[in-house]
């Protein structure tokens, strides 16, 4: 079931005067991550120039394939530094 927009709640008052209450939920890159609001429970991520921007199904994608690429690289530059150090 989705969310009302027009739905009542206390926790977006309180967001929209005195700010979201961010906390990192995932990690993508270590530079970027998705946040969740600890009272409204609205989504964010990191965007490409350093912004913060709700998080969509766009971004849920993008992120998702960033996470991907950045793990691959990660694994493969452990792998290759551990054959460098044996020879």
């Amino acid at each position: 079931m989705k969310d009302n927009p027009h739905k009542f709640s206390f926790a977006k008052v309180y967001c929209s005067i005195f700010g979201h209450k961010l906390k990192v939920t995932k990690n993508v890159t270590d530079h970027v991550h998705e946040y969740k609001c600890a009272n409204c429970g609205q989504e964010m991520t990191d965007t490409a120039n350093g912004f913060l921007a709700p998080l969509t199904k766009k971004f849920k994608e993008t992120n998702n394939y960033i996470a991907k690429i950045h793990k691959k690289r990660k694994d493969r530059r452990l792998r290759q530094s551990h054959y460098a150090k044996a020879s």
